[in-house]
């Protein structure tokens, strides 16, 4: 891709993401994503009922009456994108590629989260950290994003969620909210490193899959690749048989990872290519008010 039609595209995805930002998200955003820390506000007269602990004993002792310290919640964030870059992203059947729908929701939640003046970072994984970019804020930081997402070319094909999510939990010291977004189509387990990642942090899990991965279509030969291994085989889709396992195979697997997320307590939604993410981010925000 060159740069003009790079531009092009970070203008066209900024215009789409802000618009949903701005609109849609805004207020929901807002109150599913609370900073967690307080911070000191001001001092005011001791009332009935208010904690001791929080007297401030200087201020009473200038004006022989006693004060509290009041508190108000830190609303500022530190928001971390966890983003897949392995060789299943690179995979379509419908109107767009995971990785494109990736980089979609990416980029409205990035600017979601500058409209609540939060700082945003980004980890590019494969089966090993491809680009680490610490959190800053600012439209500046967030168009950059984009255009590493846009034209990122990892130096690996494979996936490892678990060295991915060990990462988030070694390089950032303080809390925060971050969206681990991949298939997961995992061979390691991980729902260790993720219980304790979000006993740290607060980890939200969002799955893009293609509606080929819950079932395939009766169109007889076909050849089909696992971009992550580069294997190819040709399978017969007229088999009957062969599609009811396929589709079975894609349950078990839902199941594994549904439960994986329960017993870590994270959130998570699941985005097929050709459904509207819009709606799928609208109930995720719902479920966490």
């Amino acid at each position: 891709m060159d740069t003009q039609e790079i531009l092009k595209k970070v203008r066209k995805i900024e215009i789409k993401a802000r618009g949903l930002s701005n609109n849609i998200f805004a207020g929901q955003y807002h109150s599913a994503f609370k900073g967690r820390g307080m911070a000191f506000s001001e001092v005011r007269e001791y009332q009935y009922g208010d904690d001791v602990r929080d007297i401030d004993w200087n201020v009473s002792a200038r004006f022989h009456h006693p004060y509290v310290k009041v508190f108000e919640e830190e609303r500022e964030l530190t928001v971390m994108l966890l983003i897949d870059v392995s060789g299943s992203l690179d995979f379509g059947t419908q109107k767009a590629l995971k990785r494109d729908i990736v980089t979609e929701i990416a980029a409205t939640i990035a600017f979601s989260a500058i409209q609540n003046n939060d700082k945003i970072g980004v980890i590019f994984f494969s089966d090993k950290i491809e680009k680490y970019i610490p959190p800053k804020k600012g439209r500046k930081h967030i168009l950059f994003i984009i255009r590493e997402m846009l034209d990122f070319h990892p130096e690996s094909k494979k996936t490892d969620i678990r060295m991915a999510v060990e990462f988030l939990t070694s390089v950032l010291k303080r809390r925060c909210t971050a969206f681990l977004m991949s298939d997961f189509y995992c061979q390691n387990s991980f729902e260790d490193v993720l219980t304790i990642c979000n006993r740290k942090h607060d980890v939200v899990a969002l799955q893009v899959y293609d509606p080929r991965a819950v079932s395939l279509p009766d169109v007889g030969l076909i050849k089909v690749l696992d971009a992550e291994t580069g294997h190819e085989m040709v399978i017969d889709t007229s088999d009957k048989k062969l599609r009811e396992a396929h589709n079975a195979y894609w349950r078990n697997r839902q199941k594994v990872l549904s439960d994986v997320f329960a017993k870590s307590s994270v959130d998570s939604i699941s985005i097929a290519t050709n459904q509207d993410y819009v709606k799928q981010l609208l109930q995720l925000f719902a479920l966490r008010n």
